[in-house]
């Protein structure tokens, strides 16, 4: 699987393929036309308390991979993640974050665990 990474604040590229957006909140500051989704994954997302418990500390990023690889298994959220494992199977696809440390965000989880199970 051709699963890529980018924080949605870049610009888009023609070989992004599928632009998927993979954050529960809109990004600050960022209108619909400039982000040019294709898709806004928002169910895929890290719960409201992970996600605040985290705080985006790299030193914490081992066991919040742990504590959202289980939240993934919720109902919900692996439904979101089966549609984006469907997307994943249909050509390139580009995980967007509004994330500053893209390679320690929700979407490098993500994009892991795509490119695990294809």
């Amino acid at each position: 699987m051709d699963v890529r990474l980018r924080r949605v604040y870049e610009p888009a590229s023609s070989d992004d393929g599928k632009r998927i957006l993979v954050d529960r909140v809109w990004p600050r500051g960022l209108s619909k036309d400039k982000a040019r989704l294709d898709e806004w994954e928002k169910d895929v997302a890290p719960s409201t308390e992970l996600r605040k418990w985290y705080g985006h500390d790299a030193d914490r990023f081992e066991e919040f991979t742990r504590r959202y690889g289980a939240e993934l298994a919720e109902p919900e959220r692996a439904s979101a993640f089966g549609r984006l494992r469907e997307l994943a199977g249909q050509g390139t696809v580009t995980l967007l974050t509004a994330t500053r440390d893209v390679d320690h965000s929700q979407a490098a989880v993500l994009a892991a665990r795509l490119r695990d199970s294809g």
